[in-house]
């Protein structure tokens, strides 16, 4: 008799992957081997990249040219630009941005080749597109006017820049972008798991990477941290701990808390508390910070819950000045790293991914005429 089927595919092994590697028990998260508390504020976004889609983290001369091509590439062709109004227009964000990588995949000169050499172009095209289209979609729904990209600036810095209409500084820029490198891949999750479904039936890039933004939209994989934010917008800052308390008390989930693979606490989070305190600091107004941290206390005391990596993400975007609804597609900047990575490790050893179902319906109906009925 064949084993029962795993609800959600819960420690079910769906592929073999050297891109990233999570030890749960331990609360650890490597990069290609590399933990994430040596790469997190030691490693641009751009090194973290050419290391999840290239193999290595680069030399000087390497990052440069991937830097080049990151900077060649980011430049939007005619389809997604002519449809960025009215998409702002009508859709949400993550929706938004699902239809413009769509557009984009028709402009991409690559767009009918799963080769190597073009799958690693795509790469560091939509890699360089993401930050881009997504402040272009706010700049269209706000009226806002954007500059554009400067070539001598990080990922990071343009899209602080492009998002808030201030120069960033240094320290600003730095937690950013080490935000990126902590959300740029997560093993098998559950959009990345779509990507390489989608990219195993030798489907295109873009194609896997809309499969990918689509799960992404949904409330139980990304969302996490505008929620996060809500809730504390929502809260008094001088009844945090019995407002947490009456929630739990209600069976209430309080969002950001818990992870269905650490059982200690998300090694990401560890950066981001650290970060969110210094930005609360430096803005002269700690009051979400301490709310967080407040918050964090009661739910451990209460759940045994650790915070996961988007609880104080939420506090750090909302003081670099992102808008909250932005957070959620924040994530699909970072986590593009990822999911082409994913996507080119799959066109490179592939095979059909077709799992088995059980199923659980009728038996040995009898077919009537519809008079009969």
């Amino acid at each position: 008799m064949a084993d029962k089927p795993t609800k959600g595919l819960a420690d079910v092994v769906a592929a073999s992957t050297a891109l990233s590697d999570i030890d749960g028990q331990a609360g650890l998260l490597f990069y290609r081997g590399y933990d994430i508390h040596d790469l997190a504020g030691r490693t641009t976004f751009e090194e973290a990249a050419h290391l999840l889609q290239r193999g290595n983290l680069p030399t000087g001369e390497q990052l440069a040219a991937y830097g080049a091509q990151l900077v060649e590439g980011r430049e939007l062709g005619a389809l997604a630009e002519a449809n960025i109004p009215e998409v702002a227009g009508k859709q949400a964000p993550m929706e938004a941005l699902r239809t413009l990588v769509s557009l984009a995949g028709g402009d991409d000169e690559d767009k009918d080749s799963n080769s190597p050499e073009a799958n690693l172009r795509k790469a560091a095209r939509l890699t360089a597109q993401q930050p881009l289209l997504v402040a272009r979609y706010h700049a269209a729904r706000t009226g806002a006017t954007i500059p554009d990209p400067d070539p001598e600036l990080s990922i990071a810095a343009n899209f602080l820049l492009q998002i808030t209409g201030r120069v960033p500084d240094r320290h600003e820029v730095e937690i950013f972008d080490t935000c990126l490198v902590l959300h740029a891949d997560h093993t098998m999750n559950a959009s990345t798991f779509a990507a390489r479904v989608c990219a195993a039936t030798l489907s295109d890039m873009h194609s896997a990477i809309v499969a990918a933004i689509g799960t992404l939209k949904g409330p139980l994989h990304g969302g996490a941290n505008e929620q996060v934010m809500r809730t504390l917008e929502s809260l008094d800052p001088a009844a945090v701990a019995q407002a947490v308390r009456d929630r739990l008390a209600a069976g209430e989930k309080i969002m950001g808390f818990g992870h269905r693979v650490y059982k200690t606490e998300d090694p990401r989070a560890t950066h981001l508390r650290r970060m969110s305190q210094e930005l609360a600091d430096a803005s002269g107004d700690d009051t979400y910070y301490r709310m967080s941290k407040e918050m964090e206390e009661v739910v451990f005391e209460t759940k045994g819950l650790y915070p996961n990596v988007d609880f104080y993400a939420a506090t750090v975007y909302h003081y670099l000045g992102i808008p909250t609804d932005l957070f959620t597609p924040v994530f699909s900047v970072s986590r593009m790293a990822g999911w082409t990575a994913h996507v080119i490790e799959q066109h490179a050893d592939n095979r059909l991914i077709r799992p088995d179902s059980e199923y659980i319906g009728e038996r040995n109906q009898k077919w009537r005429p519809l008079a009969e009925r």
